[in-house]
């Protein structure tokens, strides 16, 4: 019981501290990440460059972090955010008007991070300069969806480790079914 309070007020502190201390400038950008990000847009983008510009290497690594990606979706929207039910951060903590345009679904996982996590963490094995560069947006999405108040830090916590557990799947389940054919 008392894990679950001290994550719930470092929960309440960091999403105060996210949502009123970032300057509105770069509030915007996160904004403009997270819009891009919004139903997998960036992450399918970042694909298809990766496949264009990559070649070998590229496909491979466009086609696990979209693998990954799809498990991670699946996971985090799919089945936890239906059985989690947990609400949005209150109104009253976030001091600007980005609470708005937060979606009424479950707070619990954070899906937009999970998925982005998912994406980079899968692609970076097969191609590490193209994992560090999505790693970049990647962060940016994580700390957008605490300051606008769509979610808490565990949320995205929970979302990040969804995001990797999803791209350990996708990269070494092939291996593991192998292994145990008959």
């Amino acid at each position: 019981m008392r894990l679950l309070t001290s994550v719930s007020e470092a929960d309440r502190v960091l999403t105060q501290r996210a949502a009123s201390r970032i300057p509105p400038g770069v509030a915007k950008v996160l904004s403009a990440v997270e819009e891009s990000a919004e139903s997998t847009k960036l992450w399918c983008g970042a694909a298809v460059a990766m496949a264009w510009l990559g070649g070998w290497r590229g496909r491979k690594a466009a086609a696990a972090g979209l693998g990954a990606l799809v498990v991670a979706q699946l996971v985090s929207n799919g089945l936890c955010k239906q059985l989690a039910d947990r609400p949005r951060p209150p109104t009253e903590w976030i001091p600007h008007d980005e609470v708005a345009d937060r979606p009424d679904s479950s707070s619990f996982p954070s899906g937009h991070t999970a998925a982005a996590v998912a994406f980079t963490a899968a692609a970076a094995p097969s191609w590490p300069t193209a994992g560090a560069l999505c790693a970049v947006p990647t962060a940016l999405v994580a700390l957008e969806r605490v300051q606008s108040g769509a979610h808490y830090p565990s949320d995205v916590a929970a979302g990040a480790a969804i995001g990797l557990a999803s791209a350990w799947l996708v990269r070494h389940a092939p291996a593991l079914l192998l292994r145990h054919w008959p």
